[in-house]
């Protein structure tokens, strides 16, 4: 028989991660209502898990930000990938081992993963002036960068 899970808490049983399992719940529930990429797909995956860092790591605190601070977070003029370093370099006491292992991993992926997508430049401010988005123009992104705009989308939409 296996021990109780203990979700971090010590006392030698089976650690769940049940903080990442629930922040992961909450993203893919988001970006299936949010029906913005195919369900199973790369893109999905990375929307998922960049949404899933963002719960996670902006999760309880003093204000508990929820859906108004995922948007934040996710918006195109917010240093994600900045914020999520350190959040994990020093993600302070709530935030169990377990999970944290989980986290760093879906990061290292997020950071080593590129996806072909629009060139999301224009979003920011940073493509040609009055420009908007040209859906035609393919660019390599690294992934947590297209899971960071699908993520903000999904959330508006839901």
């Amino acid at each position: 028989m296996l021990p109780e899970s203990t979700n971090g808490a010590g006392g030698g049983g089976l650690a769940v991660p049940m903080d990442w399992l629930c922040a992961e719940y909450v993203a893919d529930e988001v970006l299936r209502t949010g029906g913005l990429v195919a369900p199973g797909s790369l893109e999905f995956r990375t929307g998922v898990r960049t949404l899933a860092l963002t719960v996670l790591l902006d999760g309880p605190g003093p204000a508990e930000p929820g859906l108004d601070g995922w948007l934040r977070r996710t918006a195109h003029d917010h240093p994600w990938d900045t914020w999520v370093t350190a959040r994990l370099a020093e993600p302070g006491p709530a935030v169990p081992e377990p999970d944290l292992a989980l986290a760093r991993d879906a990061w290292r992926q997020l950071r080593e993963t590129e996806l072909r997508a629009a060139d999301l430049a224009g979003l920011a401010g940073l493509g040609p002036p009055g420009g908007g988005l040209d859906e035609e123009r393919q660019v390599w992104l690294p992934a947590w960068q297209l899971g960071v705009a699908l993520s903000h989308l999904a959330l508006h939409l839901c």
